[in-house]
């Protein structure tokens, strides 16, 4: 890994930022989009970027900030990757959040999260948290193949049922699903039914299969070619070097997620979805004077 000096941490607006502490990854899934070339990386991969200031970033935002919103991390990269145990950038950051009483959508696939869910709470607890958990292949075997560097799945039930017991609301990512690997009636209600038991708020899943671009389709092709002999040469046959790779059952998978989540009050549309992560309720929204007192005092004191 190596360290920078970001120049600013938040993006977006409109009632939500993103915020991503690191660059790269080192959990190793064989589909991942964030490899692909057109996020212009100019080191490798696994080679991690640390934005080392970012929680003096974070703080200088948020207490310029005259309304609340939720800020969402780790779309791009994990913010529990293994240099979180060293570094804790991403819990100063959660800390910051919390002071300042903005609201959290944490994504990741890793057990890591279990250390910070006494400061999830707290951050529920005054204005909203979502934990954001992949789930993608219930077969443990296959699993440590597909995302070899982080903890299966039956982990990451743990986690969000874990979660549950807290009352820190959940989504899960049900994406992507391989061709020919995992989208299997019996992967996806096997998940499904996790899913049900640990009462997630909603399952994000664009469609049963994966999208593949310059950069991580090479990477994707080397590990069928490893793991899998002969694969990669059907997904050519199939697909040739298209974007989109649905799976060739896409449309009874699902049918069977539409139908399972409409039955178990589970959110299933995408922009539901995302509109429940980026909603703070309105209570929240609005800094109060002893907020701007207490941001004043910070600001003196510093």
């Amino acid at each position: 890994m190596h360290f920078v000096d970001a120049k600013g941490i938040l993006t977006g607006g409109k009632g939500r930022f993103g915020m991503n502490i690191y660059r790269g990854c080192s959990h190793g899934c064989v589909y991942c989009d964030s490899r692909s070339k057109c996020y212009q990386f100019t080191h490798a991969f696994e080679d991690i970027e640390v934005k080392r200031n970012a929680p003096e970033l974070l703080e200088q935002a948020l207490k310029s900030k005259r309304q609340k919103a939720m800020i969402g991390t780790g779309s791009m990269s994990d913010p529990y990757m293994h240099c979180e145990e060293k570094l804790g950038l991403t819990r100063k950051c959660l800390e910051i959040i919390c002071k300042y009483g903005f609201g959290a959508a944490v994504q990741t696939k890793s057990d890591r999260i279990l250390r910070d869910i006494d400061l999830l709470e707290e951050i529920h607890k005054r204005a909203k948290c979502v934990v954001q958990i992949t789930l993608t292949t219930w077969d443990d075997r296959l699993c440590g193949i597909l995302e070899p560097n982080v903890c299966n799945t039956q982990r990451r039930v743990e986690v969000l049922d874990e979660m549950r017991k807290r009352g820190i609301p959940t989504v899960v990512w049900m994406t992507p699903i391989l061709p020919f690997i995992n989208d299997t009636e019996e992967n996806i209600k096997a998940i499904l039914d996790a899913c049900a038991r640990t009462e997630v708020k909603g399952i994000i899943c664009f469609d049963m299969g994966l999208t593949l671009r310059e950069g991580d389709r090479e990477y994707y092709y080397q590990a069928l070619d490893a793991y899998f002999p002969g694969l990669k040469e059907r997904y050519i046959r199939t697909y040739g070097n298209a974007y989109e790779i649905p799976s060739p059952d896409s449309g009874q998978l699902m049918a069977l997620f539409r139908s399972f989540c409409r039955d178990h009050g589970i959110l299933y549309r995408p922009e539901e979805c995302f509109e429940y992560l980026s909603f703070l309720p309105e209570k929240y929204r609005q800094t109060t004077f002893l907020d701007d007192m207490a941001g004043l005092r910070t600001e003196n004191n510093s």
